[in-house]
């Protein structure tokens, strides 16, 4: 339980990263839209697994504060695409990269055999605990590009 602690403990120190201007949920948008690419309304509340119009609500949100871009869809109309701006780009990487320096800080604490123990076991730990595929880890409020 203490290392569940520990990474929960990283993730929620990141997540003070953010303005409180934006939430979880909509921090989740952004992490979806940075990782996936530019989405339509309803690919966001499929996502997020919520009504449209909590979606919609989130979106407004975020394009009021400048962190993502509503435009019309070009290839058809009724469709609107949503893609980060680059604010809301830099607030997904400080997030991204704040995380993977505490990652990184704590395993440099780490003797380097335990280190490389430590790989092959977590590996073992996320098969068996049923971790959520790479395409969805948005979803966690991770990016799934690098």
């Amino acid at each position: 339980m203490a290392a569940t602690r520990v990474l929960v403990a990283l993730s929620a120190r990141s997540m003070a990263a953010l303005d409180e201007a934006v939430t979880l949920p909509q921090f989740r948008v952004l992490v979806m839209v940075a990782s996936r690419g530019a989405l339509n309304l309803g690919a966001v509340a499929a996502g997020l697994g919520v009504h449209p119009s909590n979606a919609t609500r989130a979106v407004e949100r975020l394009v009021v504060a400048g962190l993502l871009d509503r435009r019309d869809d070009p290839s058809d109309r009724r469709n609107l695409v949503l893609e980060l701006t680059e604010a809301g780009r830099a607030l997904v990487e400080r997030v991204m990269d704040q995380r993977r320096a505490a990652i990184a800080g704590i395993l440099d604490r780490m003797p380097a055999g335990r280190r490389r123990a430590l790989v092959p076991v977590l590996r073992s730990f996320a098969a068996a605990g049923g971790e959520v595929p790479e395409g969805a880890v948005w979803s966690l409020g991770w990016t799934t590009t690098d």
